[in-house]
């Protein structure tokens, strides 16, 4: 004995909605197989299940409605077999570009984890020993911007060129090193060989203060003076850290040497 279906059990069993129903029925995509006389209501029959779950697996490969309309009346197989071939790349297509995806959100996620994991540092000037640092000036960043924080080291792998990419290396961090009021884009070297633009950060104690954007030239300010009050320090130049703070937003931590530490 034949089966019949409720517009609400179709549904259901089809992972859609009623009125997605509705809107097929109306532009003769698949209609109800029965309609009650007394009440009114419709009804799906195993057939017109069949022929829905067929259009959801479509639809989810984003073939519009018109296509899979056409092609779901065809009566030539070897069309409907070209079709379904087309569509079974696309779908390949659309996997592979959503694995793409989910590897880089899955590398945005562990490295937003290690963030959230750092200990904040108290606001205000405090010190911090450093040792010697080796950072690669950018030829061509001078600040921040949303475009060159994603994806900030291909620009110093482009930078250094392919036949010397296997010799570089970086942490995960951006940075900014001013001198002579020149700003330039830094990455900090995990390995590396002598290039252009190769610069090294003396190890020692440096001034350090964490500010916003807006803020950055009134800390770097007063980093300046408690670094001639109380080490009769003039730092040549400023290293200024971009310490992510939420999607798209960052603020800095500014950084001035000021003389070699007995802790080294």
């Amino acid at each position: 004995m034949e089966k019949f279906f409720s517009i609400g059990k179709t549904a259901e069993m089809v992972g859609m909605t009623a009125e997605t129903l509705r809107h097929y029925d109306r532009i003769g995509l698949v209609h109800p197989c029965k309609t009650d006389e007394w009440t009114g209501y419709r009804y799906y029959s195993e057939r017109e299940i069949v022929r829905l779950h067929t259009i959801h697996a479509l639809r989810c490969m984003d073939l519009p409605l018109h296509e899979i309309k056409k092609m779901l009346d065809w009566g030539d197989l070897e069309k409907i077999i070209a079709f379904l071939k087309r569509a079974e790349e696309s779908a390949d297509q659309k996997i592979a570009e959503l694995q793409h995806v989910k590897e880089r959100i899955g590398r945005a996620r562990r490295f937003y984890e290690g963030k959230a994991s750092e200990k904040p540092k108290s606001r205000g000037i405090f010190e911090q020993i450093f040792p010697k640092r080796a950072i690669l000036l950018s030829n061509k960043l001078r600040s921040p911007t949303v475009e060159n924080l994603w994806n900030y080291h291909r620009h110093f792998y482009e930078q250094v060129g392919k036949d010397r990419r296997d010799a570089f290396a970086f942490e995960d961090v951006a940075g900014i090193y001013e001198a002579d009021g020149q700003p330039h884009m830094f990455a900090i070297c995990t390995k590396y060989i002598q290039t252009e633009g190769l610069l090294f950060l003396p190890a020692g104690k440096y001034l350090c203060a964490d500010c916003s954007h807006e803020d950055k030239e009134k800390a770097l300010g007063a980093l300046r003076r408690r670094a001639k009050e109380q080490y009769d320090a003039v730092p040549e130049a400023a290293v200024c850290l971009v310490v992510l703070s939420g999607i798209l937003q960052w603020n800095y931590q500014l950084q001035l040497y000021v003389g070699r530490s007995n802790d080294l």
